[in-house]
């Protein structure tokens, strides 16, 4: 069972474990109800969130068991006297089943962790003032900001390197009007910001910002690459960082790439992919 990552929940956590950062190492944190008021989080969300964090590398956490049981499995998942980790059978219906109070023996954010809250607190999630769920990575978000969290990197830089190389490598098999008409429709900020070297748009991502690869790139034919090249190409060209493979990489641009096109232009681009890819990009 998997639960949507949620970006209100996740702020919450990681600012509340960071008010205990002030000593070197873990920290006792605890959870309280009132922590997520009107976020209609159970028991099962926190946990998996928290999972989630600390498998990420978001935070350093004494934290084991199964996060994604089902409430009654909850005795089994942990064992209150090795983790001092106590779950009070107490909840208001109001808030859904939000826990009166969760308790894990101690924590401490990462590196990792402290710039993805510093990041989150520059731009608060919406979501914190309307209490309802919004996934982690909405569409609402910045094109590169999108590439950045849902390949799991902690460079916008990076986003911008893969998604060009992702895109180039796309372009190569498509005629040159398909490729026009998927510019059409990007034309949203990749990324809102005074850096130059970032203010593009999407559609400039796509056509290519080296203006000798886009002169190339429309007067080749388009080329037959197989889906192993593909992923060869994203893995030498795109500079990916380490630990990030390129099928995580190819489906955070698919995915973001997605949010901006309409079906016609998705199912056009569908039909110039290689199999596996292209069961990539349906997916996305």
């Amino acid at each position: 069972m998997t639960i949507p990552l949620r970006e209100d929940i996740a702020y919450i956590l990681l600012k509340k474990i960071h008010e205990g950062d002030n000593e070197p190492g873990k920290h006792e944190v605890s959870f309280t109800a009132s922590d997520f008021a009107g976020r209609q989080v159970t028991e099962t969300d926190l946990l998996g969130h928290l999972d989630y964090l600390n498998q990420k590398q978001y935070i350093d956490a004494e934290f084991t068991g199964n996060a994604y049981a089902n409430q009654e499995d909850t005795s089994d998942v942990v064992n209150p006297k090795e983790f001092d980790f106590r779950i009070a059978n107490t909840y208001d219906p109001s808030d859904g089943l939000a826990p009166h109070l969760i308790k894990f023996k101690s924590a401490r954010l990462t590196e990792k962790g402290q710039r993805l809250l510093e990041k989150m607190e520059d731009n608060p999630p919406e979501s914190l003032n309307e209490g309802p769920v919004v996934p982690i990575a909405t569409k609402d978000m910045p094109f590169l900001e999108k590439v950045m969290f849902r390949g799991e990197l902690e460079d916008i830089f990076d986003a911008r390197d893969i998604t060009e190389v992702v895109f180039r490598t796309m372009r190569d098999m498509m005629t040159n009007e398909a490729v026009d008409r998927v510019t059409e429709e990007l034309h949203e900020e990749a990324l809102p910001t005074e850096d130059k070297a970032l203010q593009n748009e999407v559609a400039d991502l796509w056509v290519d910002t080296n203006p000798i690869v886009h002169f190339l790139s429309r007067i080749r034919p388009p080329l037959i690459i197989k889906s192993d090249t593909f992923l060869f190409r994203i893995r030498q060209e795109a500079g990916l960082p380490q630990g990030v493979e390129p099928e995580m990489a190819i489906k955070a641009v698919f995915s973001a790439t997605k949010d901006d096109l309409s079906p016609e232009r998705i199912k056009e681009i569908s039909d110039f992919l290689p199999d596996k890819i292209k069961e990539m990009w349906e997916q996305a």
